[in-house]
């Protein structure tokens, strides 16, 4: 059985880890930009960033002023055993959350969206937010997201229902001119990590695009060769643009596009954006069945799609 203060002792590390540092897959994002960048002033961009996550890393501190939603992804076993169960689990972690924004970690963002009253924490109605995936066995795996708010609210995410007669054609107008707006916007930090959902429902296919974009290591790509083409296609495209780092041109403008799909209604696709930060905040931690924790750098949530 997972104790209280194991959960404890896991989660607030996941939070301190995610909020101060880069996941190897981004760093590599950045190493690779500066090799093959020939604008230099989009090349001291990357590198200055870069070194700048470094210095972060070293000092524990935060990696970004903007801390965010805090989002938590939760993978486990369907025979996992947690002391007072996954409500148990629940509350552990948004006490987590309210000692990490004490101890600065985290900042005072998340507020009343009506009334803009601060409950404190960042905790409270669907704050933190939860998201789950059950699998064979004991394990279990948190995996925490710190989406920012410029890419999440300027233009990083959209939504758009399109007719299966205008086909493949329609999906990617809307990605690059919804990218395009979004980088005008100045808001979402490019390069970006795109997510792209396709179909569904209009949440079903937003949820899945903010998994591409905040699951999804930077290179990897889709199992399906359609899917993966197109992929490649998009992220061909939208580096074309020359909008480079922070949007001061140059030949990087997008790290990955990552597209997720579901089986949609013949009355329509469904198409959408999540658009992630280029640092791309994210940690993984594991239980597994004989107790023991483990870091993790790749959240593999897609296993099995």
């Amino acid at each position: 059985m997972i104790s209280k203060k194991t959960l404890e002792n896991v989660v607030y590390d996941t939070i301190r880890r995610g909020s101060c540092s880069i996941s190897p897959d981004v760093q590599g994002a950045f190493e690779d930009a500066i090799q093959i960048e020939t604008s230099e002033i989009s090349k001291r961009g990357f590198e200055a960033t870069l070194d700048s996550l470094k210095k972060c890393r070293e000092r524990d501190s935060l990696a970004c002023p903007d801390t965010g939603w805090p989002l938590f992804f939760i993978k486990m076993g369907d025979d996992t055993r947690i002391e007072g169960g996954i409500s148990a689990m629940e509350e552990v972690t948004r006490q987590m959350v309210i000692k990490a924004t004490k101890d600065g970690y985290l900042r005072k963002t998340m507020k009343h969206p009506l009334t803009g009253d601060d409950p404190g924490g960042n905790v409270g109605m669907n704050m933190p937010n939860f998201s789950y995936k059950f699998m064979p066995g004991k394990s279990f795996q948190i995996t925490y997201v710190a989406k920012g708010g410029g890419s999440e609210c300027f233009g990083g995410s959209r939504l758009r229902i399109v007719a299966f007669a205008d086909g493949l054609v329609a999906i990617k107008k809307a990605v690059i001119d919804w990218y395009i707006a979004a980088a005008r916007a100045g808001a979402i930090c490019p390069p970006s990590v795109l997510g792209v959902g396709i179909g569904g429902t209009g949440d079903v296919c937003m949820h899945l695009a903010k998994k591409a974009a905040t699951l999804r290591l930077i290179g990897s790509k889709h199992p399906e060769p359609m899917i993966a083409d197109l992929e490649n296609e998009l992220y061909e495209g939208i580096n074309a643009l020359g909008i480079g780092s922070m949007g001061s041109g140059g030949d990087k403008s997008v790290f990955a596009v990552n597209i997720e799909y579901s089986l949609t209604h013949i009355a329509g696709v469904a198409v959408g954006i999540s658009a992630n930060c280029w640092i791309a905040r994210r940690a993984t931690t594991k239980i597994h069945e004989d107790g023991k924790i483990e870091k993790l750098d790749n959240p593999n949530w897609f296993d099995g799609r």
